[in-house]
């Protein structure tokens, strides 16, 4: 079959097939698999847990770094995303092939930046967040292992996105899949040195992840070389497009911003908590970790709806856009009132996978239910960004990002830790959740006039 017909078919299922149906099988894959991939960065801090909270505390605070790289990668990848399925939606097929190779260069440099910084930033990075000493070392150790070696997770994020756009979503699932599992079984072998393996400790889970990463990358190269065939890969299309790296990053770079922002709060957050107490860093950490169970999902089911949004929106078909947009909402609430009910009813069990000491407790309960309160809007507030990005508007999902963690959250959390009272720093969460719902609805309104959808 050759590729036009191909191309063609692609066409046909997105423009045509029934919307409800259209989601589940583009979202679903990824749902999985994120559901999966939320599970590979939960796993190194519940082994991790198990050395001493110290060490637990010391992923908690490399995490900006790691979120900052997932953030550069997946922003560019929803910018490929995004316009390689516009072009597909418009028939602008000789475009495809140059906006994919441009994505893997753009995920080369990514990797670049990040090496020089694992060489000589990781400990300084660390260091400017707590004086305790075996905390530095921890965190020095797990984080430079996983920037050095960051260029699976680069290419892999790049990959999944491409078989993503084509609609082969259950490609991606594999991939990513793959890479957790063998994380998820190589944590406790490395970590503590099981089966004959040198007991490696911190290092171990960095080494574990950074395998599982560069595994994921194989497997989502080969299956876009032999399953993708609406992309042919070029080496001369390597040959930097300026003008499709703008597009890219007229999209990318807003969804880029929009997720790294989490890595300034996180460290402004850090720095808050650890002032009141120790503790509440490992469990502002745990809590990162487990409400990704909530949240990935909910990322999975609009990676899946992105490209049928900017599919029908070059095809011009806005009713197809409200309906995936309305099904999309509806989806994300269920997600997310389960995961409400999930924090408020079992808070203790969630904390006790990190073995968490009595004190950890005590903070976490209350924390784990105060946050968790977000999940009842915050499905509006991500739905409507995925919207934005899939019709070229990422500046609206980054100014809504803006207001929530800078205008409000940080703001919030500094106001109220002057009430020594660590509980009341867990409701900025909430309020700074009412700021980007306003954000979203306003600017919701203003692109369906717009769009007309």
């Amino acid at each position: 079959m050759d590729n036009s017909l191909n191309i063609e078919t692609r066409e046909n299922k997105m423009g045509t097939q029934p919307i409800n149906r259209l989601i589940i099988s583009m979202s679903v894959p990824i749902i999985i698999s994120m559901i999966v991939q939320a599970l590979y960065n939960i796993v190194d801090s519940i082994f991790v847990a198990k050395i001493s909270e110290d060490a637990l505390t010391a992923l908690s605070l490399a995490f900006p770094i790691q979120n900052l790289m997932i953030a550069l990668g997946a922003g560019l990848g929803v910018g490929v995303n995004a316009c390689l399925s516009k072009a597909l939606g418009s028939k602008n097929f000789s475009s495809v092939n140059r906006i994919a190779m441009q994505g893997l260069l753009l995920a080369f440099f990514n990797f670049i930046i990040f090496f020089i910084f694992g060489l000589f930033g990781a400990k300084s990075f660390i260091a400017s967040q707590t004086d305790i000493i075996e905390i530095v070392e921890y965190g020095a150790d797990y984080l430079r292992i996983c920037s050095i070696f960051s260029f699976g997770l680069f290419f892999q994020i790049t990959f999944d996105r491409l078989l993503q756009a084509t609609g082969k979503s259950f490609y991606s699932m594999i991939s990513q899949g793959t890479g957790a599992i063998t994380n998820i079984v190589l944590d406790p072998i490395l970590i503590f040195g099981l089966f004959g393996a040198p007991a490696l400790g911190v290092k171990g889970a960095a080494i574990a992840t950074v395998i599982g990463q560069i595994l994921g990358a194989c497997v989502g190269l080969y299956f876009n070389l032999k399953k993708n065939k609406e992309i042919l890969f070029h080496l001369n299309n390597l040959k930097p497009d300026f003008s499709i790296i703008k597009n890219i990053l007229s999209i990318g770079i807003p969804s880029f911003l929009m997720v790294s922002i989490l890595s300034i709060t996180t460290v402004a957050l850090n720095k808050i908590l650890i002032g009141l107490n120790v503790t509440a860093v490992a469990v502002f950490g745990a809590y990162f970790k487990l409400q990704s169970f909530v949240l990935m999902p909910v990322y999975g089911l609009n990676s899946g709806v992105v490209p049928i949004i900017a599919y029908n929106y070059g095809a011009k078909n806005p009713d197809r856009i409200r309906k995936t947009y309305n099904l999309a909402i509806l989806y994300a609430f269920i997600i997310l009132l389960s995961g409400f009910a999930t924090f408020q009813l079992i808070p203790e069990k969630l904390l006790l996978l990190f073995n968490a000491s009595p004190e950890m407790l005590v903070i976490g309960v209350p924390a784990l239910r105060t946050i968790s309160l977000c999940f009842l809007v915050s499905g509006f507030c991500i739905v409507s960004m995925s919207v934005f990005q899939a019709l070229g508007k990422a500046t609206y999902s980054l100014m809504c990002a803006v207001v929530r963690q800078l205008a409000f959250l940080i703001p919030c959390a500094y106001v109220l830790s002057k009430f020594g009272r660590l509980e009341l720093i867990w409701f900025s969460f909430v309020i700074a959740e009412g700021g980007s719902v306003a954000m979203s609805y306003i600017f919701l309104k203003k692109i369906r006039k717009s769009v007309n959808f």
